[in-house]
């Protein structure tokens, strides 16, 4: 996460081939920490409000719907 006990690292954005946020400001959050990086990844935004609980059943039906689509998409 950006906001955590476990944010984002460096090493962490280097490592993924992938990364996925929840939203387009976390995407400019990480464009404006990690600028350099954030260039050569892709970055997939699942446009899902960053407003819910963890666990909370509606968050967690959006996220299988969303990630079923995307994976769809990049196969």
């Amino acid at each position: 996460g950006l906001y955590n006990e476990n944010p984002l690292t460096k090493h962490l954005l280097e490592w993924a081939d992938i990364i996925m946020v929840m939203d387009e400001e976390q995407r400019k959050e990480i464009g404006n920490r990690f600028p350099g990086i954030y260039l050569r990844k892709r970055i997939i935004s699942l446009d899902i409000p960053d407003i819910f609980a963890f666990q909370q059943k509606e968050l967690i039906g959006m996220l299988n719907k969303r990630m079923q689509e995307i994976i769809q998409t990049i196969q």
